[in-house]
């Protein structure tokens, strides 16, 4: 059986995706951001990027 998560709410992404994109001076790249903030709202990279898309 697969592990389902609820999906966030659209607030909860929207927050997300500015957060990386406030904070992708402070990394190397996008990708650092993307991954860092993934990590503390508990996704993972590839789900972040795709909101941020």
């Amino acid at each position: 059986m697969t592990k389902h998560t609820p999906p966030f709410s659209p607030e909860v992404r929207e927050r997300a995706v500015r957060m990386v994109l406030e904070h992708q001076g402070e990394h190397d790249s996008q990708d650092g951001a993307l991954r860092s903030i993934a990590a503390k709202i508990g996704r993972s990279g590839e789900t972040l990027r795709n909101w941020v898309r």
